[in-house]
């Protein structure tokens, strides 16, 4: 019991979790992209399977889609970096 009334001990336990909290809810943020991703990719392949004849515009249209989806989870990951 002697070791946990050490100030020094105690000091270093406070300092050994730094940091923001804001860091984890930004990083949090990056799921959502990661969803819409997964949903835009899944519905791209399906519409595929059904009509092979529009591939190419669906394929242009999932990259189109694809870009603004990674801009959203590259801001919400580089706003982590940036508040915290």
């Amino acid at each position: 019991m002697a070791l946990l009334a050490d100030p020094s001990i105690i000091l270093a336990a406070e300092n050994a979790v730094s940091g923001n909290v804001a860091t984890i809810g930004y990083g949090l943020a990056v799921v959502g992209p990661g969803i819409g991703l997964g949903i835009l990719i899944g519905k791209t392949i399906e519409g595929i399977a059904r009509q092979p004849e529009v591939a190419g515009q669906l394929r242009t249209t999932m990259f189109i889609g694809i870009g603004f989806v990674e801009v959203l989870g590259l801001l919400g990951l580089i706003t982590g970096f940036l508040f915290s």
